[in-house]
This record gives structure tokens, C-alpha cells and sequence, in this order.
């Protein structure tokens, strides 16, 4: 009972610290406001994470595993699935705002997250990487492998996150992902 109350109490201290940063970032989020937002002193929370870096890290985490419990499990990735992945996304703007707002901060030297985004991105390359070879073989209708074409399409995915953030009127972004999708199959395969 006391494990269960202690897990439920980090599920609720994560998901306050995805509010908090989705609304002043990483810098400007601090642990007395996730401590508040929780109903916590701030030495209540430094109890469950003991520095806002180890707070942070465990954010990125638990939003991976809500996102794509298959994701470090290339074998039961398509690119079908892919776009679900972005119409869920597209749903979400609250998760994705936290995520674009860190994994732009994250660029910056000593960030605390600029590990977990390297490592993350040479885990999603690959993923994809995989996903396209499924796909379609060593070479994609365009001619490229795909190692080569696993970064773009990472880089798209990621960026229709940012222009739609930005402009969700503007931007529909599960219906630009399958036009997306539709160029890598080649005009032969739409």
C-alpha cells in the first residue's frame, strides 16, 4: 500500500513537471513550483527526486514510455505505426510542447538532458533505420539506404512537431506526415 501511494505520488510529481516546464521551460521551471503544483514541500519532492536534473531525466523517460513503449523494440515498428505515433502526437500538445521546449534547450552545453537526447536520437536513427528497411529493403525508392534516410525522416517528424506547435491552424501535421510518407514510397506505390 505504502509502494503504491509512494508510486502514485511520483506519477503525479511527473505529470506536474511536464505542466510546469510545457509552460516556462527547463530553466524557468523550478522545484518549488512542481512542489506546489503537487501539494509538496520542496523538501517533500527532493524526497522522491533528489535534484531537478534527476527530475528532468525521469520526465524524458516516463514521456518515452507513454509515446512508444515499442520504441527501443524496432521489430514491432511500420511506418503505419509511425503515423499513429503523430496522430496520438497531435492530440497531445501539452507533451509535445514539454518535449520540443527541452530537447531545444538540450542543445546547449552541460544541459542536463543533452545526454538523454544524444543517446535517445542515435537510439530513434537506428529505430528508423530498421523501420525503413522493412519496409523497404537496402534502398528505398529514391535510391537512398536506409541509414540515409532514417535522420529525415526523424528530422520530419520532429519538425512538423515544431511548425505545428507554432501554427496548428496552419499545420496539420498527421496529414503532412502521409504526405510525408507518400514521397519516401515513391509515385509508383501511392
Amino acid at each position: 500500500m505504502v509502494r503504491a501511494r509512494s508510486e502514485e505520488r511520483r506519477a503525479d510529481i511527473l505529470r506536474a513537471s511536464l505542466e510546469v516546464i510545457a509552460e516556462r521551460g527547463y530553466r524557468g521551471a523550478t522545484l518549488g513550483s512542481v512542489a506546489e503544483r503537487v501539494g509538496l514541500t520542496q523538501q517533500g519532492l527532493l524526497h522522491y527526486f533528489p535534484t531537478k536534473e534527476a527530475l528532468l531525466v525521469a520526465v524524458l523517460e516516463e514521456r518515452d514510455r507513454w509515446d512508444t513503449s515499442g520504441a527501443r523494440d524496432p521489430e514491432g515498428w511500420r511506418l503505419d505505426l509511425l503515423e499513429s505515433l503523430v496522430e496520438y502526437n497531435a492530440m497531445r500538445p501539452g507533451i509535445v510542447q514539454t518535449f520540443s521546449a527541452l530537447l531545444g534547450e538540450s542543445v546547449t552545453e552541460g544541459h542536463p538532458a543533452r545526454e538523454f537526447f544524444t543517446e535517445r536520437y542515435a537510439h530513434v536513427r537506428a529505430n528508423m533505420a530498421r523501420v525503413l528497411r522493412l519496409e523497404f529493403g537496402e534502398r528505398l525508392p529514391g535510391g537512398l539506404t536506409p541509414e540515409r534516410a532514417a535522420p529525415l525522416l526523424t528530422a520530419v517528424m520532429d519538425g512538423l512537431q515544431y511548425q505545428w506547435l507554432l501554427d496548428p491552424a496552419a499545420v496539420d501535421m498527421p496529414s503532412a506526415f502521409r504526405d510525408f510518407l507518400r514521397l519516401l514510397q515513391g509515385a509508383d506505390r501511392s
